[in-house]
Formats: structure tokens, C-alpha cells, sequence
């Protein structure tokens, strides 16, 4: 789970990773944890398991979490090396989707790249560069495939599909705007496009801004670009998201019932980067920890049960499941049986957000 945040200089794109890891930081039960000076990995916002913790009386308490990338600045002429070019692209290959910080405030002290405020041709300059890179990507692979070809006419669909990806990409359009079939999903698992990689924008405004921030013309702009690709814009700014950062209990409470908000937009942006790579939490909860386990959308039970150790995969007789809402409404687990909502799952179970799962196994 590792996500890239990636944007043009001075748009706040460092001091949004700044305020996420120091968000991290600030959580005494999953510390922040630098694994190079521009990688960080911070816990997913999950109010459940504090709920679940007092229940329990829980010694520990584990989130799920997702690890972020500072990526370097990109600047025109990044897919052919200009600037730190090479290294930009090399560390979005590595991750598996892509946050984008947009700069949507005037201030004439920061000074912006190209000289103005306009979000729309900012978003592009990334996106071109991330498209003549994927470019040339399937152009060398078309070549290889038409050598393959003709040995082999098994080889036709995927030329097909790679021809339909370069039109897609020639027409300034990126591969995730386009729908693909499981069967093309797979071929496409080792092209490694990077305009197939999931997006979230984000719309650094002021604080002025943030009062209505769907009202305004330079939001407005981030939001029609992100519909053609079917991407989700988290407005914040990014400056109070660094001040709300470095306060924990009462304080941050506070200083977000004065701004008029129910939650930090990092924890937006945390909740909707989890979701943004199709994952989900199950949950398991006791005395001894509370803990979130993440795992694909889609899941069987026994692969579920396999995250916590393969041997529960491997023996894996049964799952026992309640859901979230039926346990705290009932108040415990005690009730929750004499009600008949306790259920036993076998191996054809798909997982749902929120299961409190305990797993049977024999080995």
C-alpha cells in the first residue's frame, strides 16, 4: 500500500507530507515510522476501534495503515529527463496510486512555477509527462508483441489492446480512463502504465477558501478535470492541515469545532487513499488487542484469515463473524449470541467491511 504524492513546485504538495507524517507521529499506538527522509507510514483514520478498544478493555490497539511517498517535484520535459525527471517517474512506478496536490490559492508571496494560478494547465503539465512516458512504454512493447505475433496468434489480443491504449494516450487522455475486462487486466499487470495507476486530487486553498470551497473557480477547475477520469477532490488547506497536525486531543477538537468541521481533511485524505486502492478492514477485537486488518475488496474468508498467519488459511475451518453496527448496538458479545447474530461462514464467505471476525482452523 504505497501511495505517491506527487504535484508541481510550491503547491504545498511537501507541506501536505509534512503534516501527514507529523499526523502519524502524533498516534501513540502506531508511531510514525521513516523508512527514508521522503517515505512515511501513518495509520488509516478508523474510529471503531477506539469504540472497541473501551469495550474490551484492549491492552493494544493496531490501525491498518498506508505508506506515503514526497515524491520530487516534476517540471515540463520530466519524461524526458528535464529536472529531476527520471527520478520522479522511477518513484511513481514504485507506487501503487497517485495524490495529487493542486495549487488553488493566490498568494503573491509563494511564488508559482508558470507565473500564475491555473489549475487546470497545472494538472496537465503532470499528467502529459506521465502520458509521453506510458507512451513510449507501449510503443516498445507494441514492437516486441508484433515480433511475438508472428510465431504465435495468441498474441493478437494483446496487440489490440495496446493499440487501443497508444490511441487513448495520443489523444491526451489517460489509461484510467478507460475500462478494461479481467482478461485485459491481466495482460496489462506487467506493461506497468503509469496513467493506470488510481488518482485523488487534492485542492490546496486558503483558509478563506475552505468556507466554500465547491463555490470556487479554481476548485471548479480540478473538479471538471477530475470527473473524465472518474477521480475524487478532497478540498483542504494545507496550511491548517500542518497546524491541526501538530495538536492532539482537546486542542485539535477545538481547533476543528471553531473552523466548523467534523474531522481534519488528512483524515479524509487518509480514508480516501485506503479506498482509492480498492482495500478494507476486517476487524478482530479482545483484552489482549484491537486490531485492523487490510486486505482487497473481494476477499474470501480463508485468504482473509491467511493475513493474520498462513497457517489459519491453510487449516481454516470456519469464520466467525459479527458485524460492527449489531455488536456496539447490542453492547456485547454476550447479547449478540443470545440474538442470533453471531454467524458461522465457510470458505465461500467474501469478507465485509466492518466484520468482527474470530477464525476456526486445525492444522
Amino acid at each position: 500500500m504505497k501511495i505517491g504524492i506527487v504535484g508541481l513546485p510550491n503547491v504545498g504538495k511537501s507541506t501536505l507530507f509534512n503534516a501527514i507524517t507529523n499526523a502519524g507521529a502524533e498516534c501513540a499506538n502506531y508511531p510514525f515510522c521513516t523508512i527514508e527522509p521522503n517515505v512515511g507510514i501513518v495509520p488509516v483514520p478508523d474510529e471503531r476501534l477506539d469504540v472497541l478498544t473501551k469495550m474490551y478493555n484492549a491492552k493494544k490497539t493496531t490501525h491498518a495503515v498506508i505508506e506515503f511517498v514526497d515524491i520530487a517535484g516534476l517540471v515540463k520535459g520530466a519524461s524526458k529527463g528535464e529536472g529531476l525527471g527520471n527520478k520522479f517517474l522511477s518513484h511513481i512506478r514504485e507506487v501503487d496510486s497517485i495524490v495529487e496536490v493542486v495549487r488553488c490559492f493566490e498568494d503573491p508571496n509563494i511564488v508559482h512555477v508558470d507565473g500564475s494560478i491555473e489549475p487546470k494547465r497545472d494538472i496537465e503539465t503532470i499528467n502529459l509527462e506521465l502520458i509521453f512516458a506510458d507512451l513510449e512504454t507501449i510503443e516498445k512493447r507494441i514492437e516486441n508483441v508484433k515480433k511475438k505475433l508472428k510465431a504465435d496468434k495468441k498474441y493478437a489480443q494483446e496487440l489490440e489492446l495496446l493499440q487501443k491504449i497508444k490511441a487513448t494516450l495520443e489523444s491526451g487522455k489517460s489509461a484510467r480512463t478507460m475500462e478494461f475486462s479481467e482478461e485485459e487486466q491481466e495482460i496489462l499487470k506487467d506493461v506497468y502504465l503509469l496513467t493506470i495507476k488510481p488518482i485523488l486530487y487534492i485542492a490546496n486553498v486558503s483558509e478563506e477558501q475552505l468556507e466554500n470551497p465547491f463555490d470556487d473557480k479554481y476548485v471548479d477547475q480540478v473538479v471538471e478535470y477530475a470527473k473524465g477520469e472518474n477521480a475524487e477532490v478532497i478540498p483542504l488547506c494545507v496550511k491548517i492541515e500542518e497546524e491541526l497536525a501538530s495538536l492532539d486531543g482537546e486542542d485539535k477538537k477545538e481547533m476543528l469545532e471553531a473552523l466548523g468541521l467534523k474531522e481534519s481533511g488528512l483524515d479524509k485524505v487518509l480514508k480516501a487513499s485506503y479506498n482509492l486502492l480498492g482495500l478494507m478492514s476486517y476487524l478482530t477485537a479482545g483484552e489482549p488487542e484491537v486490531r485492523a486488518w487490510t486486505i482487497k475488496k473481494g476477499t474470501k474468508a480463508p485468504e482473509a484469515a491467511g493475513k493474520i498467519h498462513s497457517d489459519m488459511e491453510r487449516g481454516f475451518i470456519r469464520a466467525e463473524i459479527v458485524s460492527y453496527n449489531d455488536l456496539v448496538r447490542e453492547g456485547s458479545m454476550n447479547a449478540v449470541k443470545e440474538k442470533g447474530l453471531l454467524r458461522s461462514e465457510g470458505k465461500d464467505y467474501i469478507m465485509q467491511e466492518g466484520d468482527i471476525v474470530l477464525f476456526r482452523f486445525n492444522v
